[in-house]
């Protein structure tokens, strides 16, 4: 038998803030966390706004000293983790009971260091070799997050990043919880965190033609699943889960917010950012994650969708989702939190697999906004203001530029 995995903390550092509780308050209310960027000029970019992180302390999470020089990727990946921690009630003298070659780090990234690697290019290019930082390497690479969090918790266990662009933190959850399941670890810290809201970042996006450009209403730029969508917003952040071995949760007191049942991969093997047109790479995922969990797709009755706002590939998932779920489909409720929080890439499912969780929890489902002209044959249950609906599974899907699926369920814990 499986050995049965569960999630006993969750940590966020959003355009909401640092507390999940408000986090998934703000996503019921149907707030909008995008905004016009003022952090850097945007006079020449064709998108000038996002969902940013505001009024967060590094310092708070990292030594004093460290905390100026990480790129903000970092930053954000070990205040999750320890928020995560906190919410596990695993603070310092709890920790110091726990057997530390037993507990393991997966925190994913996308783009990685993005910030550090741009000022040591223009370091390099204005003042020359020998001013570059001594810290340009370890502060760009995409593991550092969880390294830098693992050497703080002592935690000698597995330990590295994933990057399979915007599905790297289902990807992460996944790595993690197989890492439980075949023993090799009791307790595994696990997300992603992306900081690429940076003028390069903006202005590599609006090249491929990915982003929107409603410069003039930003809280009404990502309309997942609506004829008048015309690209992504860029989000940023971190979100981390903490995930146990049943047993070892128990032993511990620990408190339980859900029960991860299973995750599924695959590739569409078709384009470096377009979804395969007949959404068998989708059906594919979401079929092995069902396999993994062992249970029939009658169950699943929310989908947290990937749904990014795009012309294409909204209509792709829903598509393949169509082709999944048989019969009634109005009885299965699909929101996108996107809409509100913009896409946070290598981070985004992370966020997703909290939202999942939160709706298990409180029985909401928060709306999925700006959806005014909805798209037809859409046939789910996509609420518009927030409802209230038991959860019997949630399925969270996440697919990254490359072709890179995953999907993860979880349900309340019985």
């Amino acid at each position: 038998m499986k050995k049965r995995i569960v999630v006993t903390g969750m940590g966020v550092v959003s355009c909401f803030g640092t507390q999940v509780d408000n986090f998934y308050r703000q996503l019921l209310a149907g707030v909008s966390g995008v905004k016009t960027i003022t952090s850097f000029p945007t006079e020449e970019l064709a998108t000038k706004f996002a969902a940013t992180v505001t009024d967060f302390d590094p310092e708070l999470f990292l030594e004093k000293k460290q905390a100026p020089r990480v790129d903000k990727f970092i930053a954000f990946g070990v205040a999750a983790g320890k928020l995560a921690l906190e919410m596990a009630r695993l603070n310092p003298e709890h920790l110091a009971a726990v057997q530390k070659q037993r507990c393991g780090i997966v925190l994913g990234s996308g783009m990685g260091g993005m910030g550090v690697f741009v000022d040591g290019a223009l370091t390099l290019a204005e003042k020359g070799p020998r001013r570059i930082s001594p810290f340009f390497i370890p502060y760009m690479l995409s593991n550092m997050a969880g390294g830098l969090l693992g050497m703080e918790l002592g935690f000698m266990g597995p330990n590295y990043s994933i990057s399979t662009a915007c599905a790297t933190g289902n990807y992460s959850i996944i790595a993690a919880a197989n890492h439980i399941r075949r023993g090799d670890a009791d307790l595994m810290i696990c997300g992603g965190s992306e900081a690429a809201v940076i003028p390069l970042g903006l202005a590599g996006f609006s090249a491929c033609k990915a982003l929107s450009k409603r410069n003039e209403a930003p809280e009404r730029a990502s309309r997942p699943w609506d004829k008048g969508r015309d690209g992504f917003v860029m989000g940023e952040g971190a979100a981390a889960l903490v995930l146990e071995s049943l047993d070892h949760a128990l032993a511990r007191g620990a408190p339980i917010y859900g029960e991860y049942l299973g995750g599924g991969l695959s590739c569409d093997a078709h384009h470096i950012t377009e979804p395969r047109p007949d959404g068998s790479g989708v059906v594919q995922s979401i079929m092995n994650a069902l396999q993994d969990a062992e249970i029939p797709i009658e169950r699943v009755n929310y989908v947290n969708a990937h749904a990014t706002s795009t012309p294409v590939g909204d209509m792709a998932e829903i598509s393949a989702m169509k082709q999944v779920f048989k019969g009634d489909r109005s009885k299965v409720a699909v929101n996108a939190t996107k809409s509100m929080i913009g896409h946070s890439l290598g981070a985004a499912a992370a966020f997703e697999a909290v939202v999942a969780l939160q709706a298990i929890q409180t029985g909401k489902l928060h709306p999925t906004i700006n959806l005014e002209d909805p798209e037809p044959n859409l046939e789910f249950f996509i609420p518009t203001e927030a409802v209230d609906w038991k959860v019997d599974v949630a399925l969270s899907n996440s697919f990254g530029f490359g072709g890179h699926n995953a999907s993860i369920l979880f349900s309340k814990y019985n």
